[in-house]
């Protein structure tokens, strides 16, 4: 029996589709309405793009990118009940192109969360343990909090400045006053991004952004038997680390912490059809799909099969988030074995 009460993929979902290049297509196949999506054209140097429910589906931000967020009309143009409805952009729709989307559903349209000392929009769900949230940066008052609606304390929050500014990632693998940069490569740094964190807000610094800026957070609480967010330490090795999640993932994405000069690395099953895993994806990098042996998705973890510095260096800290295909945990918590 699984530990968790839905299906991983009521919540999270790939969804692989090619495009036609026509206007106002509709793209279906996602199981449920998204609140936010992650799309990159697996063919071309297209830039990955993010949309979600909070601020708008005409409104984009780029994951590997710094810029400021853009209104566009011919990008993603709609979510709907099992997918979304995007326009004749390349990136969302080229004509015979490989589109990968990432979706996960949140709590629907936004609502005001007054449990910080600031106020915020929060789009969340409990169940899955993932909220959006949207929130003013005040001009004093350092430390404020902000809520997040996740009934839990978050272990990883990507942040993003609206206005043009590098991405923060914050994970509980690098600990309070630590991030990393989303679109760089470069090595965890010292920052006041997230500096405390509990069952109801996160607490960060007014003066890592600038007064009156408008920023967006996507923040994640583990479920067990739906997602992780963790460590390992590479070994050198072809045959690398086994890294246990307790279910099947569905996506992974990692980056190696200590180092400069090493993408982020997406990898997924859907892309990935059997055990192999060669097709990634680069947040950090604009790069088209590159097929090269990295890991194996195991019914209850990972294992990394590069010896590359930037999948398995020695005795380095990789960090990583794993959202679940298939659960595999029991329900009296006792982790089941491989299958």
């Amino acid at each position: 029996m699984a530990y968790i009460s839905f299906q991983p993929n009521d919540f999270f979902n790939t969804l692989l589709y090619t495009g036609d290049g026509q206007a106002s297509r509709s793209v279906t196949g996602v199981g449920f309405q998204p609140d936010w999506v992650w799309f990159k054209n697996r063919s071309t140097t297209d830039h990955h793009k993010a949309f979600d429910v909070v601020r708008g589906a005409n409104k984009v931000i780029y994951p590997n990118l710094n810029n400021a967020e853009a209104t566009v009309t011919q990008e993603l143009q709609s979510f709907n009940s099992d997918g979304f409805t995007v326009g004749t952009e390349s990136a969302m729709n080229g004509n015979g192109n490989n589109i990968a989307s990432w979706n996960w559903k949140a709590g629907g349209a936004a609502s005001t969360n007054s449990n910080g000392s600031v106020s915020a929009s929060v789009s969340a769900s409990t169940t899955s343990g993932f909220s959006v949230v949207k929130y003013t940066n005040p001009s004093s008052g350092s430390p404020f909090t902000v809520g997040h609606g996740l009934g839990a304390a978050p272990k990883c929050i990507f942040v993003k400045n609206l206005a043009s500014q590098n991405w923060g990632v914050w994970h509980t693998g690098l600990g309070f006053g630590k991030y990393l940069q989303l679109n760089t490569t470069v090595a965890e740094g010292a920052a006041n991004l997230v500096t405390a964190t509990s069952s109801t807000t996160f607490s960060t610094y007014y003066d890592h952004h600038t007064s009156g800026a408008e920023l967006i957070a996507y923040c994640f609480a583990p479920v067990k038997g739906f997602s992780k967010f963790g460590v390992y330490y590479g070994d050198g090795s072809a045959d690398g680390p086994f890294i246990y999640t307790g279910f099947k993932p569905g996506l992974i994405i990692l980056k190696r912490a200590g180092n400069a000069g090493n993408n982020w690395n997406m990898i997924d099953s859907k892309r990935n059809l059997g055990n192999d895993v060669d097709k990634i994806l680069f947040p950090s990098s604009n790069d088209a799909e590159v097929t090269t042996t990295v890991a194996d998705i195991n019914s209850n973890g990972f294992k990394i099969r590069l010896t590359s510095s930037g999948w398995n260096h020695n005795q380095d800290k990789f960090i990583y988030l794993a959202f679940a295909e298939e659960p595999l945990v029991s329900s009296n918590n006792i982790p089941a074995t491989a299958r």
